[in-house]
């Protein structure tokens, strides 16, 4: 039988070199571990991997007349929160106990709670802002059964430790096609609650708008709480000002209408949150890609 993952050198050593990263700075103590990991990813990684690039192209697309000294704060505060959101998930005791710290707040909180009790199904959607994982971790802290929906990652190597990774923050977890779709449905009919992003380039997508500009968007969010009934509902975790703690954020649910509508809700919900943290947000992604950038 073939190998349905042949070696591949340039994933391997992709492989080893986080996992070596992520290995020495879990011998730190978390409170250094977290910002120093966000300085590695910004100061060291970012450059050589062309993601200040790709934000400054993503910031002049959509906000053109940002001052340049707001630009420069972003192309280093961008890759410093996803460095911080890296380890804080390979963290996973420590991690989500900063995450559980605070209250839930917003106003969709009410509706989450009622919905618990009821055993009513309950999308939960976010974007890679954040640290997308840590309202995740607060919900099942409260004992919420709160599944998540997970793309594999092009690496294999990295995937298979990534998955154990945020596993150890909850399960259950879905891959994205096929092989999770079964359990997926299951988890939903039995009154769990799903958590999804939505907030990337999606080539099949609806062209739906995201900060004023056309973007493809995956309808998948809303199809499923038509479906099965359930509340949709944004939810993120906005990291606070000492780097390491979160304010996690219970919008109101969609109301239901058109899986597009309930989309664009979702979208507009997100970009009110960005355009107050525009720091916090993985402007690294080519959300626009096909549509308007290249």
């Amino acid at each position: 039988m073939a190998d349905p993952t042949p070696f591949n050198l340039r994933h391997w050593l992709q492989d080893r070199a986080l996992r070596g990263l992520i290995w020495l700075l879990l011998r730190l103590p978390y409170r250094w571990r977290v910002p120093l990991c966000g300085w590695v990813l910004s100061r060291v990684i970012a450059p050589v991997a062309g993601y200040r690039r790709r934000i400054r192209e993503n910031l002049a697309l959509v906000l053109p007349d940002l001052p340049e000294a707001e630009v420069a704060r972003i192309l280093r505060s961008v890759p410093d929160n996803v460095g911080r959101t890296v380890i804080e998930i390979y963290s996973g005791p420590e991690f989500v106990a900063q995450a559980v710290r605070h209250p839930l707040t917003g106003a969709g909180v009410a509706a989450l709670e009622g919905a618990h009790q009821a055993k009513r199904p309950v999308i939960l959607v976010t974007g890679h802002f954040g640290n997308y994982d840590a309202s995740r971790a607060a919900l099942i802290a409260r004992a919420y059964r709160v599944g998540a929906l997970y793309m594999p990652m092009a690496n294999p190597y990295f995937n298979d430790h990534y998955v154990r990774a945020i596993s150890g923050i909850g399960r259950p977890l879905f891959p994205r096609g096929r092989a999770g779709l079964a359990d997926m449905v299951r988890h939903l009919r039995a009154g769990g609650m799903l958590g999804m992003l939505v907030d990337q380039h999606m080539r099949h997508g609806e062209e739906l708008t995201f900060f004023g500009r056309p973007a493809l968007t995956a309808l998948s969010a809303a199809d499923l709480a038509l479906k099965y009934k359930a509340l949709l509902v944004p939810t993120y975790a906005v990291r606070k000002a000492d780097g390491l703690s979160f304010d996690i954020i219970v919008e109101a649910p969609i109301p239901e209408g058109t899986p597009e509508a309930m989309t664009q809700a979702l979208n507009d919900s997100l970009e009110r949150l960005v355009r107050q943290n525009l720091d916090q947000w993985f402007w690294i992604h080519r959300r626009w890609k096909n549509t308007g950038q290249g």
